[in-house]
């Protein structure tokens, strides 16, 4: 039977078991989670938290990270400025980043989320104002909900992966991780 991880990657730590390459270590995988033959299904940037899943299964794996099942994925993002309707619907209709066009993607404007804080925390600055959107895609690309908001003038301060598919985040501590 497959084993199935909901891990809830902390802020910079690296979706990998290793990081061998590094000159001063980095914090990874392994220094959470001590189940052998488990592998991500897909990745979380350093600088983004959240839901990362791992699992032994290769075809499940697959069926998770490969965009071609357009498995949504939903994140919580703090984004400096206040978007306007044109920067959401052009959010919502998809934009043009260097790589192409992005697929739609599912996007409203929510209260600040009950989350864990961060270290460190977000930097606040008193004469720029912020709020939080979530946005749901159905691909993956590189840095792909930072590179959208940025491309509509709300840069990304924080982001946190909240649900994959039917899995979510919700009752897992950072640095914790379920078997389901």
């Amino acid at each position: 039977m497959a084993r199935l991880i909901l891990f809830n990657k902390p802020y910079e730590v690296l979706s990998q078991f290793t990081d061998a390459k590094s000159p001063s270590p980095r914090a990874t995988l392994s220094d959470f989670i001590d189940v052998p033959g488990v592998y991500p299904a897909g990745r979380l940037d350093r600088d983004s938290e959240g839901l990362l899943l791992l699992t032994d299964d290769g075809r499940l794996q697959a069926r998770i990270a490969d965009p071609k099942f357009k498995t949504a994925k939903t994140y919580l993002a703090q984004v400096e400025g206040e978007p306007d309707e044109a920067a959401l619907d052009a959010l919502r209709k998809g934009v043009r980043l260097k790589d192409g066009m992005t697929r739609p993607a599912g996007v409203h404007r929510i209260d600040a989320p009950d989350l864990w804080p961060r270290t460190p925390p977000v930097r606040f600055r008193k004469s720029v104002p912020d709020c939080w959107i979530e946005l749901t895609i159905r691909e993956g690309r590189n840095r792909q909900v930072r590179r959208m908001t940025a491309a509509v003038g709300l840069p990304t301060l924080r982001l946190v992966r909240w649900r994959v598919g039917d899995w979510t985040l919700d009752g897992i501590a950072p640095g914790e991780w379920r078997e389901v």
